[in-house]
C-alpha cells in the first residue's frame, strides 16, 4: 500500500496564491467585491482572448444564471448531454424546466448529433421547442463543435457551453468556454485550476456580463436603499478565492503540460495490455488539458478484467480512481425524464474508469500506479 493516498485530481498550488490572499487582508476587501476578482475576470479574458468573465462561486451558479440569462423558464424543455456530472442538470429543475437527456457519440464521449437532432424534431413535434442546449466538454475533450453549433443555428436554440472541466482545452485553436452562446466555468478542488470552490461565466457582450453580475449579487436595483424588482441570488465570488485563482492562472498552462504528460505515461503503460483503451481526441484539430485520463476495460479481451477489479485493486493499494459519471437518464432523480440515443453513455458507464490524473503526480507515484496495474493485468 502507497504510504500516502494518491488521489484522483488534487488541487496544485502553485506558490504565489497566499501573496494574493495576503493583499485582500491587507486590503480588507474580505468580500465579494475587490482587485482579486477585477485581476482574475481580466486574467481569464486575456486567456481566452474574447468574451467578457464574471467570476462566481460555483461553476453550478454559472449554469443556474446562463439558463436564466438565456430566457429559460418553468415549463420550458432544455436539452442536456446525458453523461456529465449533476451540476449539469440540477440548475433546469432549479428553474421548473425540464431535462431532455441526449447520448454519447463514441468519439468524444459528448453530445451525438444525430440524436441531438432526433430530439430536437421530436420535441417540436410534440409542441415544445427546446429553450437551449447544454453541450459539455466531457473530461477536457471539446464535443463536436461544428455540428452542434450547425443544429444550433439551423433550430435557433442557444447553447450553453460546459467548460466545467475544459479550461485549456480547445478546438481548431479556438479556446473552450468561447463557442456557447454563454459559457462556464468551475474552479473546484479537483478542477485544472481551483479557487478552492469558484466558477465562472462566460459572455459575449459586456451587457450581459453585468446583467450576470446584477442576478449575482442579490439583484439590487440601483437606489439608496435594498430595492428588488428582481429576484436574484448570492453567487459572486469571493476576493480571497479570487486571490487564489489569480495565482492557480500564473500556472495554468505549466499544469495542463504536466497531466498531459501524465496522459501519455497512461498511454505508454496501455500500450501492450489488450483490452485496455485510453480515452484521447480524435485527431490533431482537438486540443485537450487531459484533465482527467480515462479508460475502457474490455473483459472479454481481459479475460475478465473489468473496470470494477481495476478500482478495487488500485483501492487496496491506496490510489483513488472512480467510474465515469453515471449517465444522468440513469440517476433516481433523473430516471423519469425523456432520453434520446442508443445507450453509448450506459455502455461507456459501465466500462470506464477515471485515473488519478494530478498535475503534482510524483514519478513515484506513477511507479506505485504501474505496478499494481502490470500485477494485475500479468495475471
Amino acid at each position: 500500500m502507497h504510504k500516502n493516498k494518491i488521489w484522483l485530481s488534487a488541487p496544485h498550488m502553485g506558490g504565489s496564491e497566499l501573496k494574493y490572499i495576503q493583499e485582500a487582508f491587507d486590503s480588507n476587501w474580505i468580500a465579494p467585491v475587490g482587485s482579486n476578482i477585477d485581476c482574475f475576470e481580466h486574467h481569464l479574458e486575456k486567456y481566452l482572448g474574447s468574451g467578457h468573465v464574471a467570476a462566481l462561486n460555483s461553476g453550478t451558479a454559472a449554469i443556474h444564471l446562463g439558463l436564466i440569462l438565456l430566457g429559460v423558464q418553468a415549463g420550458d424543455a432544455v436539452i442536456c448531454q446525458s453523461i456529465t456530472f449533476s451540476a449539469s442538470a440540477n440548475p433546469i429543475l432549479y428553474l421548473g424546466a425540464t431535462p431532455i437527456f441526449i447520448d454519447s457519440e463514441p468519439e468524444t464521449w459528448n453530445l451525438c448529433p444525430i440524436a441531438l437532432e432526433e430530439a430536437i424534431v421530436d420535441r417540436m413535434a410534440k409542441g415544445k421547442k427546446p429553450k437551449a442546449i447544454i453541450a459539455v466538454h466531457l473530461y477536457g475533450v471539446p464535443y463536436k463543435v461544428d455540428a452542434i453549433r450547425a443544429l444550433a443555428d439551423k433550430y435557433s436554440i442557444p447553447i450553453l457551453e460546459d467548460s466545467a472541466e475544459a479550461l485549456g482545452s480547445s478546438y481548431k485553436g479556438q479556446p473552450c468556454g468561447t463557442f456557447g452562446d454563454i459559457g462556464i466555468f468551475s474552479f473546484n478542488g479537483s478542477k485544472i485550476i481551483t479557487t478552492s470552490g469558484g466558477g465562472a461565466l462566460v459572455a459575449h457582450s459586456k451587457k450581459l456580463k453585468e446583467k450576470a453580475i446584477f442576478l449575482a449579487t442579490q439583484a439590487r436595483d440601483a437606489a439608496p436603499y435594498y430595492q428588488h424588482s428582481e429576484i436574484g441570488y448570492n453567487y459572486r465570488m469571493s476576493n480571497i478565492s479570487a486571490g487564489i485563482g489569480r495565482g492557480q492562472m500564473e500556472v495554468l498552462d505549466y499544469h495542463i503540460s504536466l497531466r498531459r504528460n501524465v496522459h501519455e505515461f497512461y498511454v505508454e503503460l496501455f500500450a501492450a495490455i489488450d483490452g485496455v483503451t485510453v480515452f484521447k481526441v480524435p485527431n490533431a484539430t482537438y486540443f485537450s488539458n487531459c484533465w482527467l485520463t480515462t479508460i475502457l476495460i474490455n473483459p472479454f479481451e481481459t479475460h475478465g478484467i473489468t473496470r470494477e477489479t481495476l478500482r478495487l485493486a488500485l483501492e487496496a493499494a491506496n490510489i483513488e480512481s472512480r467510474p465515469l459519471w453515471k449517465p444522468m437518464h440513469l440517476q433516481p432523480v433523473f430516471c423519469n425524464y425523456p432520453y434520446y440515443g442508443n445507450h453509448i453513455a450506459e455502455t461507456l458507464f459501465n466500462n470506464g474508469l477515471c485515473l488519478p490524473s494530478g498535475s503534482n503526480m510524483t514519478p513515484e507515484d506513477c511507479n506505485c500506479i504501474k505496478s499494481v496495474i502490470l500485477k494485475l493485468f500479468e495475471k
